[in-house]
């Protein structure tokens, strides 16, 4: 059994460094569009590898071949 967790999840994405400091402990939620930070700029959110949100999904799953048309 997967744990929901984001280090699981197919939109976790911890091969881009989101921070120096908290690089092994975190990544990137790629879910959602990235959003405007300080109005100008705009980023992917940061999430620790143990968060968890509604989205989730096994990582497995992305390796399911599409439904046939």
């Amino acid at each position: 059994m997967t744990t929901c967790a984001c280090d699981n999840c197919q939109f976790f994405d911890n091969q881009t460094k989101a921070s120096s400091s908290a690089a092994e402990k975190a990544g990137l939620c790629r879910y959602n569009p990235p959003l405007p930070e300080d109005g100008k700029t705009s980023a992917w959110p940061v999430v620790a590898k143990q968060d968890w949100c509604g989205h989730f999904a096994a990582t497995v799953e992305r390796f399911m071949p599409a439904a046939a048309e």
